[in-house]
């Protein structure tokens, strides 16, 4: 137990640890699961790097960003600390790489996706591998209370029991009072094993600034002159916006970068890399930009766009001055930002016709089947997640148990002659993979075997066909190549009521639309709060501040005698006509697009959001897609609820 302080110095460097870190580090070691709620930039991190240099065995750690993954394996190895990812960014030779110090034993601590935890593959080599500790990152994402729900996360609890590890870290730097009693419901976690720091960070001066949205690019441009070679992230809701505000700093001698997910992976890493070495001192980025990041001279957080949820707000901030010098965190709040971020919110809600028609078709599969989510979310038109989300509601009601992940075709190159390779083998194991071999379709390059077919034609079960193949390519015999990621579920009780059923589905994604509508609108509230901001915002999250900061906005017009709440305008889309959303709702539906019949269907391309039948239709390119993206969602969809004769 005491070496551990011996390591904080000898592998880390470092002289002391920070509050909280200790008492979760003891828990652990004593073979207990812990959740760890610290700020962002309060050493989360070093709570399972460090039990994992002393504990025998692997360190799984679950992680939603590929950008926090690849900044702390760096890290980690920077340290000669043996630490690995498995990322979709790797080539071959890295990922073969990573496998073969896994099965020797000498990596501690490996880097994953919630992902890749569904992944058939992986789960195969993952139970060979003795796992100690697993550490969950982002562990809010685990509540559907919480503002990031993703199903991936409801998993991970059973994944414990199935792998039997013994310990689990579940970490966050958001997490209200009721998040927490759910997470903690989710992996064991003792009361006292629940350790929880401060969430005031004092040396951050929190600035809201009303301003009309035309307004913005100057206002920001004015505040960067001012501080000049300070290292900034400035927050934005949409791509668009990042590259086009990046644009205007550049043309402005403030040379900026943009970062989103429509970027190449390539270019996201290159662009990380730049902000942390100081190459680039501006980034204007989308929520994903920051997680996991760990620069200490971050001096400014400028949010050019609302944050969707005080959670968001609360995290993105905290990644200013972690060096603990002072840093300032400006919201520039304009109610036009509403109606995007709501409309994000109102699209991945799915329509009722398409749970109902989903609902039957899943009754009436067979005990055991199967699915695409792609070809699925296409078939009843409702987006990839949020088809994973009904489906992990309806495990969650008993309706369904998944049972594994698979591929419908393995792609596979010989990397040396098929004769050679099965030579290597004894008689009966040769004999099938000469068998194996033969049920494949041979291009020119590379042989595709189906699982199914050659399971069929063998007489074989499918997991000793995708075992023989992942064991070829762990040799270095063959290079393989996987598609059709399918998942396998049980269907329970298929006489249930299929209305019953769905409205509860819908219900379901109802009332998660009105919690997310619902933080958005605590966001303006804050905004127009009466007082301190740092206490308004410590206080959501169940913690009091006895005094006022002195530092925020709010404290420094209060001391000069002029305080007076703010108070976010009206917004402009609100006074849309709508004769204008008639004339173009009339228009689309002269063009009887099919994937536009549904009411929320046509609603969603007005506002500018896609979905997969649209997609595929390539209703995109359409001069007419998000014609009324600055039009609140609900009005533009009250109007395509109207018959056509009335509009």
């Amino acid at each position: 137990m005491e070496r551990y302080r011996e390591l904080l110095s000898e592998r880390f460097g470092l002289q002391q640890f920070r509050p909280g870190q200790e008492a979760v580090i003891q828990s652990l070691l004593a073979g207990r699961s812990a959740l760890a709620v610290f700020p962002t930039g309060a050493g989360k991190s070093l709570c399972y790097q460090l039990p994992a240099l002393l504990l025998d065995g692997l360190t799984l750690v679950v992680s939603p960003l590929i950008a926090l993954m690849k900044d702390q394996v760096d890290q980690l190895n920077a340290l000669h600390i043996p630490a690995a990812r498995l990322d979709s960014s790797l080539d071959y030779a890295a990922l073969q790489t990573v496998y073969a110090d896994l099965d020797a034993g000498t990596t501690k601590l490996l880097y994953v996706s919630p992902e890749r935890l569904s992944n058939e593959r992986f789960l195969q080599r993952l139970q060979r591998w003795p796992i100690v500790l697993m550490a969950v990152d982002e562990a809010h994402c685990i509540s559907e209370w919480g503002h990031n729900f993703r199903p991936d996360y409801l998993k991970l609890s059973a994944l414990v029991s199935k792998l039997k590890i013994q310990r689990v870290l579940a970490l966050t730097a958001t997490a209200t009072p009721d998040v927490s009693r759910q997470i903690c419901q989710h992996f064991r976690i003792a009361e006292t094993d629940f350790i929880q720091t401060g969430f005031y960070r004092s040396n951050l001066a929190l600035s809201v600034r009303v301003c009309a949205s035309e307004h913005r690019d100057q206002l920001l441009l004015d505040r960067i002159n001012t501080c000049r070679g300070e290292s900034a992230i400035i927050y934005v809701t949409q791509q668009k916006t990042a590259e086009s505000l990046a644009e205007f700093f550049s043309r402005h001698d403030r040379p900026a970068l943009p970062y989103h997910a429509g970027l190449k992976g390539e270019r996201r890493h290159q662009i990380q890399d730049d902000f942390m070495a100081g190459r680039c001192s501006i980034v204007v980025a989308t929520i994903a930009f920051g997680m996991g990041i760990d620069k200490a001279d971050i001096r400014a957080i400028y949010h050019y766009n609302l944050p969707k949820s005080l959670e968001n707000y609360m995290q993105e901030t905290g990644r200013a001055g972690r060096d603990g010098l002072p840093a300032h965190c400006e919201l520039l709040a304009s109610g036009e930002d509403l109606t995007v971020l709501e409309n994000f919110v109102y699209g991945d809600t799915p329509d009722g016709s398409s749970v109902w028609e989903f609902i039957q078709w899943l009754l009436d599969q067979a005990e055991q089947f199967d699915l695409s989510v792609y070809q699925t979310a296409y078939q009843f038109d409702v987006r990839p997640l949020v088809l994973t989300t009904l489906l992990t509601y309806l495990e969650l009601e008993g309706v369904i148990t998944a049972t594994a992940p698979f591929y419908s075709a393995y792609k596979l190159q010989f990397l040396s002659s098929p004769d050679s390779i099965v030579a290597r083998f004894n008689p009966q194991r040769a004999a099938f993979l000469q068998q194996l071999f033969a049920t494949g379709r041979r291009g020119r390059i590379w042989v595709t075997i189906t699982p199914e077919e050659a399971s069929a034609q063998l007489g074989e079960n499918r997991q000793r066909i995708s075992k023989a193949l992942n064991y070829l390519e762990e040799q270095g015999l063959i290079k393989l190549q996987v598609a059709g990621a399918r998942q396998g579920y049980r269907l329970h009780a298929a006489d249930r009521d299929s209305k019953a059923l769905s409205e509860k589905m819908v219900l379901l994604f109802q009332q998660r639309e009105s919690r997310d509508i619902e933080r958005l609108h605590q966001v303006c509230d804050w905004i127009e709060t009466t007082g301190c901001y740092q206490q308004a915002l410590l206080r959501y999250f169940g913690e009091e501040l006895e005094r006022p900061c002195g530092r925020c906005s709010a404290c420094n017009v209060a001391e000069q005698g002029l305080f007076k709440p703010l108070q976010l305008p009206h917004r402009q889309s609100e006074k849309t006509d709508p004769a204008i959303i008639f004339a173009i709702v009339k228009t689309i539906r002269g063009e009887n697009h099919q994937a536009l019949i549904q009411s929320r269907q046509l609603a969603r391309f007005l506002c500018g959001i896609n979905s997969p039948q649209a997609s595929r239709a390539r209703l995109g390119r359409h001069p007419l897609f998000a014609a009324l993206a600055d039009s609140p969602f609900a009005t533009v969809l009250d109007i395509c609820n109207k018959p056509i004769e009335n509009t």
